[in-house]
């Protein structure tokens, strides 16, 4: 070969290497240079391990997260009650944090990153006094995750966004959001101040809920435990930008709610504008604060409201006996009987439906005429007797229960079908002749 050619050719090749190491160096700051392309662990920290998580951006704000006694709660930049659900989260993502992928294993230029000033800088403090450390900087080209490194680490790691955006949170995301805190299961007295008379309800024997006030009555046990669950999970809307303060003070005012349970009193006012924008105050949180609509619907309810309908209280528990116009029923087993003979479980369980369904249509203060039919029904391993009367003046029928003095209008209909089950009760057919005994 000449040697015009030869130093053609190395320098060709000198080129080529160029060529070759910057497009390297150009994709490993666009990050697509290929580094290791399996999954690498960048923290692994046990849950219980977890006593407080530092994030520091680089917008100069901060957040600091302190655990005490198993809960979380916000001390910086305000001290405030966490969300445990969201910080949980973050715990699951800091406990267990995998790369995507290593994009370099020995960088020597963070800034090409974001990791020379780090978007995020996250802190894990551990009981046993040891700090877990990891830096987060640009989004990938792609857009498809981030860059991500441990200090003391020279290797740069892609992570996943969503692990990003989990971590990239503002003190309002990680407050706790609910306005009240009282413990459901230890809730003994709820009061209510909306429609009509302020309605108070307290727990019985059999830790059911009934009205105490204005009057004693039964309560509809599924919609005072709605208005409890609505109460329990009502949280404030830290979204909107409406001035709750002004909007509470100007409101028109829905309903007040105290609960009281074993740690003492929560009270929490719900008003609302013109607008039916709702807002509210509670005794539990400072401020004022937007809430959702349906917060306001559950309060503004009366006494009749939470009333039990139902003239009956057994419910789904099986009677063991019913007394319906003097005919007495008793079930032994699974077989209804009276007066020694064995009747049609059918007809018999038609008849239970009927007094079961047996519902007010409104209430009224009185209600006369005459008897027309008398019920009473033993459940609950005989310790509930309910006895009902049902009366008829004109056209229109009322039931009263023998304990209690509320009157239940009852729809027409009904009671004539609950009279025909009662006539439709029959004995059973005879038991089929054994087959005689082959020889």
């Amino acid at each position: 070969m000449k040697p015009t050619g030869l130093l053609i050719g190395v320098v060709l090749l000198a080129v080529l290497g160029a060529g070759v190491w910057y497009s390297n160096k150009k994709e490993a700051a666009a990050g697509d240079k290929k580094g290791t392309d399996t999954a690498a662990k960048i923290l692994t920290i046990p849950d219980d391990q977890f006593q407080e998580i530092q994030i520091k951006k680089l917008t100069g704000e901060s957040e600091t997260l302190v655990r005490e006694n198993g809960k979380w709660k916000l001390t910086q930049p305000t001290a405030l009650s966490a969300d445990q659900d969201a910080v949980a989260a973050m715990v699951t993502s800091l406990g267990a944090l995998n790369a995507d992928r290593v994009v370099e294993d020995n960088a020597q230029d963070l800034k090409q990153y974001g990791l020379a000033d780090p978007t995020l800088d996250v802190k894990v403090k551990r009981k046993d006094g040891k700090t877990d450390e990891v830096l987060i900087g640009d989004d990938l080209p792609t857009g498809s995750g981030a860059y991500a490194m441990k200090p003391g680490d020279p290797k740069v790691y892609a992570i996943a966004s969503f692990t990003k955006s989990g971590l990239d949170k503002r003190p309002d995301d990680l407050r706790d959001k609910k306005l009240l805190t009282f413990d459901q299961d230890k809730l003994t007295r709820v009061d209510l101040a909306a429609k009509g008379q302020p309605v108070e309800f307290g727990k019985d024997a059999q830790n059911e809920w009934q009205i105490v006030k204005p009057r004693p009555a039964r309560a509809d046990s599924s919609a005072v435990n709605g208005l409890v669950d609505k109460l329990r999970d009502a949280k404030m809307d830290l979204t909107s930008t409406k001035d709750a303060a002004k909007g509470f003070a100007t409101g028109t005012k829905v309903g007040v709610a105290t609960l009281t349970d074993a740690s003492g009193t929560q009270t929490l006012e719900i008003r609302k504008d013109k607008d039916k924008i709702y807002y509210a105050k509670s005794s539990a949180v400072d401020g004022y604060y937007v809430v959702a609509a349906d917060l306001g619907d559950v309060l503004d309810k009366g006494f009749d409201d939470f009333r039990n309908k139902k003239v009956f209280d057994f419910g789904f528990s099986d009677p063991s006996k019913v007394e319906v116009k003097g005919a007495v029923y008793t079930k032994s087993g699974d077989k209804w009987t009276a007066n020694g003979k064995t009747m049609d479980n059918g007809s018999v369980q038609n008849l239970i439906d009927k007094l079961r369904d047996l519902a007010a249509t409104k209430f009224v203060e009185k209600g006369g005429g005459e008897p027309v039919f008398d019920a009473t029904v033993t459940s609950n391993n005989g310790k509930r007797v309910e006895k009902v009367t049902i009366r008829k003046q004109g056209a229109q029928y009322f039931a009263q229960r023998d304990t209690e003095p509320s009157i239940y209008e009852l729809d027409a209909k009904a009671v004539d079908d609950l009279q025909q089950a009662a006539a439709d009760v029959k004995e059973g057919a005879p038991a089929a002749p054994a087959a005689p005994a082959k020889k």
